[in-house]
């Protein structure tokens, strides 16, 4: 057995016997630990910091002596009195094996760090981006043996990183040989790995040793608004995000307003595309300007958005898309270049579009399915991504489905009397007495309720100004459960409902849920309000029962609301309007933008992509425009909470009052004065 000294790495528990002199980072490598370096071990980088342990290791079965490692040396002095090392610390390129010895790693020397999503359920981000740095020597020009600048620069890479078939554009070479010369030959290069498509590509040079960061954006394209989060490719921290509202709105605020759109006008789909390519262009320059960066340092990035934003951005007409059979022009993930889509990043910056699933379940829900992995649950799951556009997926470890509703844009305060965007002075939360039919709520903006002492002072800035989405799904919950709106949809009369706060508004009756003040109007939900949200959650929840047919089943262990909106949707409200299928609530839960996680996902971890690709061609594909069952739960779905489906859990947790407000239906003498057809 060899007498060479015994080496333990923590946390990987990786050991292995070294000759004495031999140096730590080499170790790590020969053990394949997860031990950073870009200057190639010239102690110039710091990254391969590492924390060395003394003492009695019965664990790992060795005792280390103070001097397992070689004397502290000038390079590690030098960098100390320059930049700092942490105490205890040393540089694993300088420190060499003396005796047997425990090296700690820590987080911010490895290379493939844990980005850790907040969420109890969520999976760890391995970071392994395509885009990375390295620093390397130049061999000379020589006489003697001519070669180009460039094909020494491939050599080094190759020599000294193992890139093989390095590639180069038109701009590299154009700036090559200033940039090695004022680097005296060494010189730090941004390298694209490169992937089943493309060969590994420099994408820009630094003279010398680059200590700054290159970044990647991940970039959630929907269809009202826009999100991206700026990383470090380095080290994966988010260094900024943002987002801004689609201008595409202007066109149409649902898919279909826009494929209309570009149907209509010869240079409708052009407008389109133009339009939301510029609003990209303004995000990257409004994340960029948080951060403090140049745009020119963004060198990848992630896109994941449904069919129609898709081929938008593409400049695809989606004209197919908006007629059966719903044909893509690919589904395929998509590899391009920044400038093919005229984006204001790098110049050799790569964009990624995840692949699409169907004609209507688009990049955005592969990236949920990445993000929150159905295919690896043991129980069975539902992820509904709550949007203009819903997308829906179920299944488990034996198979996922997909498909997508058409919810449009009441969910997000649109089509609503008294709608709006999320913002301060919006109702968000609401709270309905069952006895005294009186309510109360919060704003956004505010934590006080509107009983509460102070209410009106905390919002004297803002004012009430209107209702959110998630305060239009709590409002309508609460008046069913408060007996102000019935199973089918209808406001009752103040005689019916046993308060004033129902007023009669053109044929039908309205509930005032705010008085309003010297600088605000009221502020009611009418009985189109209600049925806006009616046809969207009976959109939403027969897409989902559609998928629980086609697996056979009638109930699911899990819900997961993804989508900005599904955040702040409360589940017990979610579930008395029959948004979601009955179930226990403490298994409903919000993975925010999961969509956007996704496409983050897939930003840091090249190897995600190619996982993401094959799982989209496993997901069963259905189309609801083509599924004759889909329109009779529709019709079940629009009562609240369902027509035929009796909720048994919901109905344990929640009193829902068995009540009719149709003519002849109420207690009221005014209750015949409307003449409509009951729905559920």
């Amino acid at each position: 057995m060899s007498q060479d000294p015994l080496v333990v790495f923590t946390p990987s528990g990786k050991r292995g016997r070294f000759a004495v002199g031999t140096p730590i980072l080499t170790a790590a490598r020969q053990l394949g630990v997860d031990l950073d370096s870009v200057c190639g071990g010239r102690g110039i980088c710091s990254k391969c910091q590492i924390t060395p342990s003394y003492g009695e290791f019965p664990k790992h079965g060795v005792t280390v002596r103070e001097d397992a490692l070689s004397d502290w040396n000038k390079v590690e002095q030098r960098y100390d009195d320059i930049r700092g090392l942490p105490k205890g610390r040393r540089l694993g390129c300088q420190a060499t094996v003396q005796g047997d010895v425990v090296i700690d790693v820590p987080p911010e020397s490895q290379v493939h760090k844990q980005v850790v999503r907040k969420r109890a359920e969520a999976r760890d981000i391995t970071l392994d981006p395509l885009v990375k740095l390295f620093y390397v020597a130049v061999e000379e020009p020589d006489m003697h043996e001519p070669s180009g600048d460039l094909e020494r620069l491939v050599v080094a890479l190759r020599e000294q990183w193992e890139l093989e078939d390095v590639k180069a554009d038109l701009h590299i070479l154009q700036g090559l040989q200033p940039v090695l010369r004022k680097g005296e030959w060494k010189v730090t290069v941004a390298v694209h790995l490169g992937d089943e498509e493309n060969p590994p590509r420099i994408m820009h040079l630094w003279p010398g040793y680059y200590e700054g960061a290159v970044y990647g954006v991940a970039i959630d394209l929907g269809s009202t608004t826009i999100a991206a989060h700026l990383c470090d490719l380095a080290t994966g921290d988010v260094v900024a995000s943002s987002g801004l509202m689609n201008p595409q709105i202007r066109f149409g605020e649902d898919l279909m307003s826009r494929v209309s759109y570009s149907m209509m006008n010869p240079t409708g789909a052009q407008e389109m595309t133009d339009a939301v390519r510029e609003g990209l262009n303004a995000l990257f320059t409004q994340i960029a300007s948080e951060a403090e960066i140049d745009k020119s340092l963004i060198m990848d990035v992630v896109v994941v958005c449904n069919p129609v934003m898709h081929h938008l951005l593409l400049g695809i007409d989606p004209f197919e898309l908006g007629q059966a059979p719903f044909a893509l022009a690919t589904s395929n993930a998509l590899r391009l270049r920044a400038d093919d889509l005229i984006l204001s990043v790098h110049h050799s910056a790569r964009v990624y579009l995840l692949p699409c699933i169907a004609g209507h379940v688009g990049a955005d829900a592969a990236a949920v399915a990445l993000s929150e992995a159905p295919d690896k649950s043991d129980d069975l799951v539902l992820v509904v991504d709550v949007g203009t556009n819903a997308e829906i997926l179920l299944g488990d470890k034996t198979g996922v489905m997909a498909c997508s509703s058409p919810t449009g844009p009441a969910f997000e305060g649109a089509q609503i009397s008294a709608g709006q965007r999320a913002a301060p002075g919006a109702i968000e939360r609401v709270e309905i007495d069952p006895t005294t039919k009186e309510p109360r709520f919060k704003v956004i903006g505010s934590d006080l309720w509107s009983t509460d002492e102070g209410f009106d002072v905390a919002i004297a800035t803002t004012g009430v100004t209107g209702i959110c989405g998630s305060g239009i799904i709590e409002v309508i919950a609460e008046m069913r459960m408060a007996g102000l709106v019935d199973a089918g949809g209808l406001i009752g009369s103040p005689e019916q409902t046993g308060t004033a706060r129902c007023f009669a508004d053109g044929r039908t009756y309205s509930y005032r849920l705010w008085d309003g003040d010297d600088d605000s109007g009221p502020i009611a939900v009418t009985n189109a309000d209600i049925r806006a949200i009616q046809m969207a959650k009976a959109a939403l929840y027969s897409g989902a029962r559609l998928l629980m047919d086609k697996r056979g089943v009638d109930h699911v262990d899990r819900v997961v609301l993804a989508g900005a909106f599904g955040a702040h949707i409360s589940a017990k409200h979610a579930m008395v309007l029959g948004m979601i299928p009955d179930c226990l609530l403490d298994k409903v839960t919000s993975a925010g933008n999961a969509a956007g996680t996704g496409a983050r996902i897939a930003l840091l971890n090249r190897a995600a992509r190619a996982e993401i690709e094959d799982t989209v061609r496993k997901i069963q594909k259905i189309e609801t425009a083509v599924e004759p069952r889909f329109q009779e739960h529709f019709v079940n779905a629009s009562a609240m909470p369902n027509a035929v489906e009796p909720f048994p859990i919901l109905r344990s947790i929640v009193a829902l009052p068995d009540l009719s407000f149709n003519a002849g239906g109420g207690e009221g003498e005014d209750s015949g004065r409307r003449r409509r057809r009951r729905r559920g």
